[in-house]
């Protein structure tokens, strides 16, 4: 088990700042713009919002959300497995760490579809059952750009858009994890 552990404590570790920070958002603060607060400028924000769907806010629909759901579930129980084979098979550390992170953050926005519409009551109205309809709450807001793009750019160009993330510790976490294993 001592080979486990700082392997565990790093997906736990994402996992327990992950849903502390989700649940103080949706107690404390109020959603959109009404209740953002500044942290850094006008470019580092708390902003709460809850995305029905999947990354980036695509909307997925009833049936979309249960299939995402149980795919995320069967990704999860998949990568836990390989984790543990990658240990058992003493593979290198670093990327069984990276593993771990994107793991931590996988099961934190695993929980709120599975248990977040039961929980925290915030599944669609149109949701057949709250359980597998959670929405994830996200508040970390980059405002990074907002503008009309150069009209001379080939398909995208003239039209006006905003480069502003919101997402949360989850979504931080999988993004760090990914990134380091691809360098």
């Amino acid at each position: 088990m001592k080979k486990w552990t700082p392997y565990i404590a790093i997906s736990i570790g994402v996992l327990v700042l992950d849903q502390s920070t989700k649940l103080w958002t949706h107690h404390t603060m109020m959603p959109g713009f009404a209740g953002e607060i500044p942290l850094i400028g006008n470019w580092l924000k708390l902003h709460y919002i809850s995305n029905p769907g999947m990354a980036f806010g695509i909307e997925v629909g009833q049936t979309g959300k249960w299939i995402l759901s149980i795919t995320r579930l069967l990704i999860v129980a998949a990568m836990g497995y390989y984790i543990y084979y990658l240990i058992q098979s003493n593979y290198k550390t670093y990327f069984i760490r990276c593993l771990c992170l994107v793991m931590g953050g996988a099961v934190g926005n695993l929980m709120d579809s599975l248990f977040y519409g039961v929980w925290l009551n915030n599944a669609p109205a149109t949701a057949p059952t709250p359980w597998l309809h959670g929405q994830v709450v996200d508040m970390i807001y980059l405002d990074l750009w907002e503008g009309p793009l150069p009209a001379q750019w080939p398909l995208i160009g003239g039209k006006y858009v905003s480069l502003w993330p919101i997402f949360n510790i989850a979504d931080a976490s999988i993004f760090i994890g990914v990134f380091a294993i691809l360098l």
